[in-house]
């Protein structure tokens, strides 16, 4: 029940026609959620703090992921924000949150994660070495594409749903995220 609910989120996200758009890094960090991310707290604890990521912490919660997310990593994550998994049909989070479902919300959530610690301008730079595009592999065994259009980055998924960058470079002790619109569906 659950991949068909996660198959037809794809024609969903489609046809939002997302774009994804990398910022710049600088020499601060920018605000999440209307908070401050430190780059001396790991992923969680800046994770914790934005108001534009609750869902995401709740299922890191229920995914029993919180360990391995403030280890040392270092891991490059792509955090859909709550409109994210909201844009998702109907009970798809509740149904993902439940313990029995655990095994699949552990897919979805490391489907978002890549080992190492690369910026948007490491990913996009890729990308543009192997013309536009560049595949890599998420923690969950899953293939992200990262493609450049028009200087604005996407990173799709196997179902080729695309997630934008809404903000890039938000470094960590443990890595770095890039802030996503869209839920990234494993196959």
């Amino acid at each position: 029940m659950i991949k068909s609910i996660l198959k037809s989120s794809t024609a969903l996200v489609m046809a939002a026609g997302i774009a994804f758009a990398a910022a710049p890094a600088s020499a601060e960090n920018p605000m999440v959620g209307g908070a401050p991310m430190y780059e001396t707290m790991n992923i969680v604890e800046n994770a914790v703090n934005s108001k534009d990521h609750t869902t995401l912490v709740a299922a890191v919660k229920a995914a029993g992921l919180v360990e391995t997310l403030a280890s040392e990593g270092p891991f490059t994550v792509f955090a859909p924000v709550n409109d994210a998994f909201a844009a998702l049909p109907e009970g798809t989070v509740d149904t993902l949150l439940k313990p029995e479902n655990k095994e699949m919300l552990v897919k979805v959530l490391t489907a978002h994660v890549a080992a190492g610690s690369w910026t948007g301008a490491d990913i996009m730079a890729k990308a543009e070495e192997n013309g536009g595009t560049w595949a890599f592999k998420a923690v969950s065994g899953d293939t992200l594409t990262a493609q450049v259009q028009n200087g604005q980055l996407y990173i799709i998924d196997e179902n080729m749903n695309a997630a934008k960058v809404t903000i890039a470079d938000v470094i960590q002790s443990n890595g770095v995220i890039h802030v996503v619109s869209s839920v990234l569906v494993p196959k």
